[in-house]
Formats: C-alpha cells, structure tokens, sequence
C-alpha cells in the first residue's frame, strides 16, 4: 500500500532528535534527512514536521535557572529556531535538496482564510520541489494557543494537504496494549476504526521532552486515519526506518485509513478548538444527524443557541447532556438562529456537506 503515498508528511519528535542531556543528535538528524532524500528521489513529495528549536537553543546558549519558564522557552525556541533550519538547510543542500521554513500557530487555522493562504504557501513549495519544514511558532505561542504538541500539528497539515500517509517517528515501535517497559505488553501492529478509547492500554508517561504522550498520538492518529490518510506510528531511534516502513519491514503501528472526505469536511474536523458559537439539539435531531442518511441542521431540531456566532462561523453541534455531536459552518448568524429555534420549514442552520460528525 505505501507504495502509492505520493505525498508524505513525516513528523519529528524531540525525543527523536534530542539526547539523553536534551542536546541536539546531529548524526541521527543527519541519518534522517538522508532517508528523507532517498524517498525525494523515488518521486514522492515530503513534508516535515519538525521539534527540536528549544533543544537547539540548549545547545548555544545557557539560561539562568531562575528565569521565567515561558521567556526561557521562547528565548531557546527563538535561537533554536535558527540553528535547527540551519541544520537540515545544510544537510539537504548535500544532496542538492531545498528545504524551506514554516512557522505556525493555532491562530493560521482559525479560519478559511488563513487555512487557504497557509495551503496555499506549501502547495507552492511542493510544486518547486521544495521540502517544507514546519514546526509550531514558540515563540509567539503562549499556552493557551499551542498545540498539544507537533502530533496535532502534523496531524492538521496532513489533512491540509491531502496527504495520503503520516508518519509519526518517536522513541518507541509504537502502539503497546500496555507499558512497553513491561515485559508481555505486545505491540499493537493495526489499528482500526473501531477503536476510539486509547486510555485503556496506553501508559500515560510523557517523553522527557515532548509535550504529549501516547494517548494524545493516539486521537490524533484516528481521527487523521478517519479523514482517510494512513498514519504510521514508529521508532525514530531505528537505523533507516523511514525506508523500512514504507517497504513493511519495520514493525510499527499502524492506523488504517477510512474512505476519503471532502476538504471542507477535514478543514471542520480539526477546528473544534476554533469554534466560536454552539447550539444544543433535541433527541430527533441527535438521531437523525447520526443516522446513516445525509442529513442537515433544521432550526426544528434546536433546543436553545448556548453561544453566538456569525454566518460562515464554526460551531459545536451539542446534545442535551452538551455532549458534542459535530462541528458545522453557520448558515447564518446566532441572531437569525435564535428567531427560527423550534421552527419547522425554516432553512438549515448546517448543510450536511459542511457538517462534520464526531
């Protein structure tokens, strides 16, 4: 199957590139970028998402113990910035390979605007046989707005992009059905869509300098391969195992795609933390938005508008319990919303081609 990826999005973790005294591994770095050319060469197009700034910026410069966290961050992230593009420039410039910088926050996705330009840029780069690099911008990024970590990132670009794979490497083989430190957890080698609940037999251990465990790797490696891009979880310590999981030697997990949906649908997919308005939905409607049949928002099946909105907007989709249901783009404002609530024969607040179901 991995033969047929064409477009590729490889994510990085800092547990990948960093050692054990939070430093940069240059040779590993470079052993990567090296099976990043192989895989340019055989005519597929890469995209990567890479940590590794704050390690970066340990490795020029010391921070006093007593600084703020956040400004000691933003002081690594913004040296490390430098020095880590500055790596992989050099290291692709070996292989006569260009590679670009992209620096992004949660903020770039919050509408279909910046989501188009940011589209847009990279479309570019990739027509010029351009290898993107994209990390968070921690520098502007203050806690709130982050990324859980670059798996969400990865994640969003994947989707972005239409990408037919994402390869997830971190410092372990991937999805255990218990601590992989613990003899007898097995590695989980395919994971299906029936499987939503990871906090079962994921042990919730974060890496030594990674922001996200396993279970935030997990959603966010089902809900991609719900979009219909396989994503491969694997152990970026290992010698060539880019190559190897592209070619089904290396034993990883990996997360089995679900039929393709629309760019709009994967836009909505991962705007929850974007969305501005919500509304509350009776039972019927509930049953019918989750029904096999396409079925749209009508005004009849709202309960009550809990947060306003504009037209063009995102916004949840929740049940009576304000479980969420879906995410949708508003056919109209919450001011129009609230005049038609209850109403029948009124026009659909959610078309269902702009409807997203969780």
């Amino acid at each position: 199957m991995s033969a047929h990826y064409h477009r590729i999005v490889i994510k990085i973790g800092s547990n990948v590139l960093t050692q054990k005294d939070g430093l940069p591994d240059n040779a590993r770095i470079a052993h990567l970028v090296e099976q990043i050319a192989t895989i340019k060469k055989q005519g597929k197009e890469v995209i990567l998402v890479s940590s590794g700034a704050v390690a970066s910026g340990r490795s020029l410069i010391t921070v006093s113990e007593k600084s703020d966290a956040v400004a000691a961050r933003q002081l690594l992230a913004s040296i490390g910035q430098v020095k880590l593009i500055n790596t992989y420039s050099a290291l692709f410039e070996q292989y006569q390979m260009l590679c670009s910088q992209i620096l992004v926050t949660k903020e770039d996705f919050r509408d279909r605007l910046h989501y188009l330009n940011m589209r847009n840029c990279l479309e570019v780069l990739l027509q010029h046989n351009v290898i993107p690099v994209v990390n968070e911008n921690d520098v502007v990024s203050v806690t709130e707005l982050m990324f859980t970590d670059n798996d969400e990132l990865a994640g969003l670009i994947a989707s972005m992009l239409n990408a037919q794979a994402l390869i997830v490497l971190t410092n372990v083989d991937g999805i255990y059905n218990g601590d992989p430190k613990v003899p007898g957890s097995k590695l989980i080698e395919e994971i299906d869509g029936s499987v939503t609940d990871f906090s079962s037999f994921i042990s919730t251990s974060k890496s030594q300098f990674g922001r996200g465990g396993m279970i935030t790797k997990s959603s966010m490696s089902h809900k991609t391969a719900q979009l219909g891009i396989a994503v491969h979880i694997a152990n970026g310590t290992k010698n060539n195992i880019l190559l190897d999981v592209l070619s089904h030697k290396a034993a990883h997990t990996r997360f089995t795609p679900d039929k393709s949906k629309s760019g709009k649908k994967k836009w909505i997919a991962h705007s929850a933390h974007t969305a501005t308005g919500s509304v509350v939905v009776n039972e019927g409607a509930k049953n019918a938005l989750l029904s096999s049949k396409a079925t749209s928002l009508l005004p009849v099946g709202i309960v009550k508008i809990a947060d306003d909105f504009n037209k063009g907007e995102i916004i949840k989709l929740v049940d009576e319990h304000h479980k969420l249901l879906g995410l949708g783009i508003a056919e109209y404002g919450s001011d129009k919303a609230k005049e038609r609530v209850g109403q029948k024969n009124q026009k659909a607040l959610v078309h269902h081609d702009y409807l997203y179901l969780v």
